[in-house]
């Protein structure tokens, strides 16, 4: 009961002012203001600050450094087999699993649809029968968001829209939420063929970056924007697995896409379980099925 009036408050609320103005007071500089806050933030979340390249909270000068902070080198090895598909996140998976049917499994009672979610991207045909895997990043975790296998980068599209939670009680309680919500579509043209990249918003998130574009929100727009790559000016950007793509100034969620037969998920990407950044995700059967057919 609780969840579903959790849910039902937030409808009324105003969401991007509401963001707008936690992305102004997460960049200021408020010295002993900001120690406090970050302190019982930490605290509260159990967040294990041994693991960030400055475990110092105080050497921050903003809450939104510390919340987007870098990881000391070697503190999420990277899944490194030519097969291996490495968890783009830290955070818990929320669902994992088909495109059935063009529509993707959010939580019992809901769906919603492939295409809707990708703002009718012009790859949106490839993962028709594909899998997902929709990835939960709560407030003590790693917020900056890495490449699962190597690819280039051949759309981006911010899609507008609301900013509901996104936490496990609304997303039981919001139908089609990811489809709703604002979000920042890439895909990449990968060995496993097109990938999608789906970084969706959520209240309080009050920015997404990628490392190519810098921030896509805000601002936001009235219709969905789309950018084609490489562009006609510049290079091909090629980003290898393990390497940061983009990072959420406040937490959501990540839904990852793969097209039909290309792969498969690991034993431990069920609904429920917690995954760390650079973990195994997935292993690609695409050459397993050549080298079935080849015996």
């Amino acid at each position: 009961m609780f969840a579903k009036l959790f849910a039902l408050i937030q409808y009324p609320l105003p969401h991007h002012p509401l963001s707008r103005v936690m992305y102004w007071l997460t960049r200021r500089r408020l010295g002993a203001i900001k120690n406090i806050f970050t302190a019982w933030f930490i605290g509260h979340f159990r967040v294990n600050m041994t693991e960030a390249l400055e475990p110092d909270y105080h050497q921050y000068p903003t809450f939104n450094s510390f919340f987007t902070r870098a990881l000391r080198e070697g503190a999420r090895p990277i899944v490194s087999g030519h097969n291996e598909i490495a968890s783009p996140v830290d955070g818990r998976v929320s669902q994992a699993g088909r495109i059935e049917a063009e529509q993707i499994f959010q939580a019992k009672g809901h769906h919603y649809s492939m295409r809707s979610l990708l703002g009718d991207s012009s790859y949106a045909k490839f993962f028709t029968g594909g899998e997902f895997a929709t990835l939960y990043l709560s407030p003590r975790d790693y917020h900056r968001i890495h490449m699962p296998v190597s690819g280039e980068l051949r759309e981006v599209l911010h899609v507008p829209g609301r900013l509901f939670s996104v936490n496990p009680a609304t997303v039981a309680n919001v139908p089609g939420l990811f489809a709703r919500n604002e979000r920042v579509v890439a895909i990449f043209e990968t060995e496993l063929g097109p990938m999608a990249m789906v970084l969706v918003g959520a209240i309080f998130v009050a920015s997404i970056e990628t490392v190519w574009q810098g921030e896509v929100t805000p601002p936001s727009r009235n219709g969905v924007q789309t950018w084609h790559y490489p562009m006609p000016e510049g290079a091909p950007i090629r980003l290898e697995k393990g390497v940061e793509m983009g990072r959420f100034n406040m937490g959501s969620t990540v839904i990852v896409l793969f097209g039909p037969g290309q792969m498969r998920w690991g034993a431990e990407i069920t609904a429920g379980n917690a995954i760390r950044m650079g973990q195994l995700l997935g292993l690609q059967t695409k050459d397993e099925g050549i080298r079935r057919g080849q015996r």
